[in-house]
């Protein structure tokens, strides 16, 4: 038959030190995703913190990503040549080229500004702007090529993220994950205070 054991005043503070339990471990886990920055040997062992131990792996596995997958140089030359884009910029050139022909010729060569009228200023803007129009996309995909060759996106976001001071890594990730650490810790509290009254509740039927 089953019998009750009667809850006793220390009985009643198990669910607390469960729950204490729980929040630091927890806690101590989390901490140790940072700490120690330094690999410490203890007993044979090689303690470091996950991300700096791992800060090398996750630069390389970041800077893929991003070199492939969010930010390629196919993407960038597909946006600076889309003709939808290209027409942003056009009346910004054609500003240009219109106080060219009427300002700057006549600054720098007012001899030949004294032979063309209004009529032949708009003649040439026009063949300059459509010679430009033809011209630019051209002129814009060579220059995103010839980036391309010069710069590694990869091995820039690698080095960039490689060469982060363990502290900057540390104040970067907790920027972001703080609450998500904190979620953690709370739920793994009420977790181990429903495990301290169950506890309880076990030894009361036992």
């Amino acid at each position: 038959m089953t019998s009750f054991l009667v809850v006793t005043p220390i009985m009643y503070a198990i669910p607390f030190i469960s729950a204490f339990i729980h929040w630091i471990t927890i806690w101590m886990a989390l901490k140790m995703l940072f700490h120690p920055k330094e690999p410490i040997h203890f007993l044979g062992l090689k303690i470091q913190g996950v991300f700096p131990k791992k800060q090398k792996q996750i630069a390389e596995n970041i800077s893929k990503l991003v070199g492939k997958e969010l930010l390629s140089f196919e993407e960038i030359e597909q946006k600076i040549t889309n003709p939808a884009n290209l027409e942003g910029i056009y009346p910004e050139i054609e500003k240009y080229v219109d106080e060219f022909l009427k300002v700057r010729i006549k600054e720098t060569m007012p001899m030949i500004a004294m032979f063309i009228g209004d009529k032949t200023i708009g003649q040439l803007k026009e063949a300059l702007m459509t010679e430009l129009k033809n011209m630019l996309p051209q002129l814009l995909k060579n220059y995103v090529g010839n980036l391309k060759s010069q710069l590694d996106l990869e091995k820039i976001v690698y080095e960039k993220i490689a060469a982060f001071s363990g502290e900057k890594l540390e104040a970067m990730l907790n920027q972001i994950l703080t609450k998500e650490f904190r979620f953690i810790e709370i739920i793994g509290t009420i977790l181990g205070f429903m495990i301290g009254l169950l506890q309880i509740f076990l030894n009361m039927i036992q």
